[in-house]
């Protein structure tokens, strides 16, 4: 099996990621639809916001639930309540008769995907190897990507339907992945890290030597294992076990802070108001909706490109320049749009044609942060509190992505592009943080990075295996003199 059925895993788990995408994406189309405009009655912005954000609203309680109770379930039950969590919540919006019932299972639906999106990226970085750890993360962001694109194109097919067909079969269709995640789970290895963390050893080391059984050999596995043991043996010794210390001791709360702020600078880049308000910025360009939602389906097929050399060059080029250069861009091209908005002419099609291309472009740059934002949480926190460091990283970026989702559709009523120079500060602050605050995570194992935020307390084996070995016999020798004494 080995790097193939690690490969296969992270891109099962990154079914969560389509049905993320999918989730978010399908609102885009449906709010704008005409049968769901009548049936609902018209809905007022205040409405479509509430509908929209009902759904943060929900992953804000995922996370809050994972934060209780994801480390004590596991990585695949965890997934396993999620799926089914999400297809309770999609068969409600498919099914709704009234707004409430709507809004209800967007909820449901939203927690669902709370759930996912702080396990699964975390998930497949306890799986992967260091040196390819970034791409299968990030796999998440790709497929997110293509759930997007589905989203949007079948919206805009949809959009032809002349009946209530048109808005229900498109929220039926979020069923699909949570099915697909709830049949398949079962077949994927537990997360050795967490087996580790739980003491239960011979399970780790078999699904270590499952997950790299061809091109390592025994002794790298060995070493492998031998690394995750004894860092997290330390860290017990330390006394490093309570939740409590991801805020009390300094280091940990260093790794908390930047993750949730590169968890945070995803919706302050401004790319929920984008996606989610497509259809309403560009009815402000004068853009017919079925134009509007054909041009934000094209925009999905382009960025799913974008994604796809992204993956592949983030384990060449790490993590850190690529935020800089993301953060530049979106910056740009949201204060290009900004500034041609102060003398917008509906009639001038050229005009309508550059602000276009400036959410192209946005598109392009806001990749690079899409996968990181991801992939750097689910890498930079110990084993003990991973689970709940990802639920909190994340838990941030669903706080923020309520706030903007309710207030988004009466900002851009009122003044309309002039909105985008909030998110041009936003990216010009994020820039300034990536420069001087996040270091570099590129190669280095999960165990090893604690030597990044200068709390190391035990040789790494894979990097210093004569260290590590004599380390460990010397914790022997104490833990049997200890027993010793005591017998004594």
């Amino acid at each position: 099996m080995g790097k193939g059925y690690t490969i296969f895993s992270t891109v099962f788990l990154a079914i969560g990621g389509f049905l993320f995408g999918y989730d978010s994406g399908i609102i885009t189309s449906t709010i704008s639809l005409p049968h769901f405009i009548d049936y609902f009655d018209a809905p007022s912005a205040t409405v479509t916001g509430g509908i929209v954000s009902a759904f943060q609203g929900g992953a804000i309680l995922g996370t809050i639930w994972n934060m209780l109770f994801a480390d004590k379930l596991g990585r695949k039950q965890t997934i396993f309540w999620g799926s089914v969590v999400s297809c309770i919540g999609c068969a409600l919006q498919a099914g709704a008769v009234k707004m409430s019932m709507l809004i209800i299972g967007r909820f449901i639906a939203g927690a669902a995907i709370g759930m996912l999106t702080s396990t699964i990226p975390m998930y497949a970085a306890e799986l992967a190897e260091a040196k390819h750890r970034g791409s299968l993360s990030g796999l998440l962001q790709w497929f997110l990507s293509w759930g997007f694109l589905v989203a949007q194109w079948l919206g805009y097919g949809c959009s032809f339907v002349d009946n209530h067909f048109q808005w229900r079969f498109p929220l039926a269709f979020q069923i699909v992945p949570g099915l697909i995640l709830i049949s398949g789970i079962w077949f994927l290895t537990e997360s050795p890290r967490w087996l580790v963390e739980k003491d239960r050893f011979d399970e780790a080391r078999q699904v270590l030597q499952r997950l790299r059984s061809d091109g390592t050999n025994d002794d790298e596995i060995d070493l492998e294992f031998r690394e995750i043991r004894d860092v997290i043996a330390a860290d017990r010794a330390a006394g490093n076990t309570s939740w409590k210390k991801i805020i009390t001791k300094p280091s940990w709360r260093k790794r908390l802070i930047l993750g949730c702020g590169v968890q945070a600078f995803g919706p302050l880049s401004g790319i929920n108001v984008i996606n989610y308000y497509g259809p309403q910025i560009y009815r402000i360009l004068d853009i017919q909706n079925q134009t509007a939602l054909m041009i934000i389906g094209i925009s999905g097929a382009l960025s799913i490109v974008y994604c796809t050399i992204g993956l592949l060059l983030l384990d060449r080029f790490g993590r850190i320049k690529p935020l800089i250069i993301s953060a530049c861009g979106l910056a740009a091209a949201l204060v290009v749009n900004a500034a041609q908005a102060q003398h917008l002419d509906p009639s001038n099609r050229a005009q309508a044609r550059s602000m276009v291309a400036m959410n192209f472009i946005f598109s392009l740059f806001y990749t690079p942060l899409g996968i990181i934002s991801w992939v750097y949480p689910a890498e930079i926190f110990p084993v003990e509190v991973r689970a709940l460091g990802n639920a909190i990283t994340t838990f941030t970026n669903w706080t923020l992505n309520l706030i903007f989702a309710q207030f988004s559709p009466t900002a851009l009523n009122h003044i309309g592009f002039r909105y985008f120079y909030v998110f041009f500060v936003f990216n010009v602050i994020a820039l300034i943080c990536y420069s001087l605050f996040y270091p570099e995570t590129k190669g280095k194992t999960l165990e090893q990075m604690d030597e990044l935020f200068g709390d190391q307390l035990i040789p790494h084996a894979m990097n210093d295996p004569e260290g590590a070995k004599i380390a460990t016999e010397k914790d022997a020798v104490m833990v049997s003199h200890v027993e010793n004494k005591e017998k004594a």
